[in-house]
């Protein structure tokens, strides 16, 4: 009853199956939640493409000291393939309404391995959005507030829990809640972009001396990849909207088409603003303050607008998990249908929502948030390889799908999600190579694992289905043992014996009670006791010169079966309930170890006989 009333304090009263449909969201809700990813990454893409041209022009001193010129070439490229991305997922809201996106794309079109490919690089990735956002949104606050800096760790775990809880109480209040942040983000951003770009126009804010630069710095190539790598963080999570269409409201299909042309449209130009600016202003990263913070501080001075920005810019890296809880649990219940994941994943929970696939996201960014100390800069390196290893298959999968259905104008969607799948193929190359020695490693090792975990699942579900069936079975034998031996196990005489011993009188042909002998008088005395009051049953006592209760227990019914192979062999424990739950702890729980541990035993039936005290 605890449990009971704090769960609906926390996340409600539960919701009834009808009201599925009710939960559905309008598009202006969607954008908030399935968009808070792709639009957080404004606030640290620029940053990472400006790191390795950053290093590369310290280490030349004066020579590279022009190196962050790169940077405008480098986001508009970024944009470039934004644009393609849009448009080839585009395609795959057409082709599957009822979402999945790149795991259901892979596997119907290029076989179960793919799928579960494109699955586990998503999963990942949905793992690594709720760390990395977190950790970069409590950054920007401790960039505004460096006295927090000692709580980095336990401020990122408690607004995961934050966030989990308000994702509990299903998505149609969590979207209410998380809509706010996002707007709030948007206008924000709008503002800097205007009042930037104006006060750089009128010379208010002087411009970088080598804006007007004629000719572009000698850079190695490989490092110039590195950036671009690192800057493609920006293009993570603009795949959820194909993966959410059931959330939206109908015609959900049409709505999520014209919901990822606004996120791509704002991304791009938000993403291409902040990459112009820091170009205008010469920013630099320094490692203690974040290119946000330093962008809105040259612009804002120490005005209320400043902090407006940090808090704007905080709010939706914190929030940007939240589309990852959006996705996560959907594609961990498709993926548990299928029988890869545990099918508890595939339940929905009392509020409308996959709630065992919320925690199990938590729990594993909770996890990550502790190895990796909170630091983004950690963790944005294992960060892009599952994105655009999914986006690859997915456009891979929508080419073969196109080629085989062969719909109305099918040659112009083959050759729009051909070229996008060229596309992220060739930037995964890129990714995967920069940022190999980085942390790419680990991501690339665990994606095999991963599948190779899944395909263990699907042969568990499928032997266990194979051995219960009954399908095949032309006759089954109903014929009853003529035998059914119940054995009690128990160290006295009370109201629970009794009543375990009134339960197995009414089940069973033959009832045996049994004991262990740890101390002589005390056996003796239960002895005398039990033939007074329950005459009748036998009484068999175990000799346990170790002391043990289970070797013995476990031997002699071991003995009793071996003896009666064909028949019924019941274990009936007797256990008292003690009204409040942690009084329990005040008792031994040798019925629930004995229970735990019987109930593995091969060809016997295990059961409890509850006395609960007043």
């Amino acid at each position: 009853m605890l449990w009971s009333r704090l769960k609906r304090m926390l996340i409600g009263d539960p919701l009834s199956s009808d009201m599925i449909a009710h939960e559905r969201i309008p598009k202006w809700k969607a954008l908030a939640v399935l968009s808070s990813d792709a639009l957080s990454s404004v606030a640290y893409a620029t940053e990472e493409i400006l790191i390795p041209l950053t290093i590369f022009g310290a280490t030349l001193g004066a020579a590279g000291a022009g190196a962050i010129l790169w940077s405008l070439p480098i986001g508009i490229a970024i944009v470039a393939l934004l644009v393609i991305i849009t448009v080839s997922y585009q395609q795959t809201i057409s082709a599957y309404p009822l979402g999945g996106g790149a795991y259901t794309v892979a596997k119907e079109n290029l076989g179960p391995t793919a799928g579960l490919v494109a699955g586990s690089s998503l999963l990942i990735d949905y793992v690594l959005t709720v760390s990395v956002s977190v950790a970069s949104g409590v950054e920007n606050i401790i960039s505004a507030f460096p006295d927090l800096s000692g709580h980095k760790i336990f401020i990122d775990v408690v607004v995961i829990v934050f966030i989990t809880l308000f994702n509990l109480r299903g998505v149609k209040e969590s979207a209410s809640f998380f809509a706010l942040p996002t707007y709030f983000f948007i206008f924000s951003f709008i503002i800097m972009f205007v009042v930037g770009g104006f006060r750089a126009m009128t010379g208010e804010i002087p411009v970088a001396p080598h804006v007007m630069a004629e000719t572009m710095p000698a850079v190695p190539f490989f490092l110039l990849l590195r950036a671009f790598a690192s800057g493609c963080s920006a293009l993570t999570g603009i795949e959820a909207i194909s993966n959410g269409i059931p959330l939206f409201r109908d015609p959900s299909q049409r709505n999520a088409k014209i919901t990822m042309i606004w996120m791509s449209v704002i991304l791009g130009s938000f993403f291409i603003g902040m990459t112009v600016l820091a170009h205008l202003f010469a920013i630099v990263p320094n490692g203690s303050e974040t290119v946000v913070s330093m962008l809105s501080h040259r612009i804002f001075g120490e005005s209320a607008m400043y902090y407006t920005v940090q808090v704007a810019t905080a709010l939706i890296l914190l929030l940007a998990a939240n589309t990852s809880y959006a996705d996560f649990p959907r594609l961990a219940s498709l993926m548990a249908r299928d029988r890869f994941l545990p099918r508890q994943l595939a339940s929905l929970g009392d509020k409308l929502v996959f709630s065992n696939g919320i925690l199990g996201l938590s729990l594993n960014a909770i996890m990550l948030i502790v190895l990796f100390g909170g630091e983004t800069h950690h963790l944005i390196p294992l960060y892009a390889v599952g994105v655009f290893l999914s986006f690859t298959l997915s456009q891979a999968g929508m080419v073969r799908h196109h080629w085989k259905i062969r719909e109305h104008n099918w040659r112009r969607g083959m050759v729009i999600n051909a070229i996008g799948a060229l596309t992220t193929l060739t930037v995964l190359v890129v990714i995967a190579s920069t940022k190999f020695i980085h942390g790419a490693w680990m991501i690339i090792l665990a994606i095999p694992l991963f599948v190779f975990f899944f395909r263990q699942i699907h042969k568990h579900y499928l032997i266990a289905a194979r051995q219960l069936t009954y399908a095949n079975e032309r006759h089954i034998d109903w014929k009853i043992p003529e035998k059914h031996i119940a054995i009690i196990p128990i160290s006295g005489v009370h109201a629970g014996v009794i009543k375990a011993v009134k339960y197995a009188r009414s089940i069973a042909t033959e009832v045996i009670a049994c004991t262990v002998d740890l101390d002589p008088a005390l056996t003796k005395n239960l002895r005398e006791v039990w033939n007074q009051k329950i005459p009748g049953v036998e009484l068999v006592v175990l000799n346990s010169p170790f002391r043990s209760v289970f070797v013995p227990l476990v031997g002699y019914i071991d003995e009793v079966k071996q003896a009666t192979p064909d028949q019924f062999v019941t274990i009936i424990i007797p256990e008292f309930i003690t009204r409040r739950w942690y009084h329990q702890f005040l008792h031994n729980q040798t019925a629930f170890f004995l229970y735990a541990y019987l109930r593995r035993k091969r060809g016997i039936v295990v059961t409890s006989v509850r006395y609960h005290l007043r």
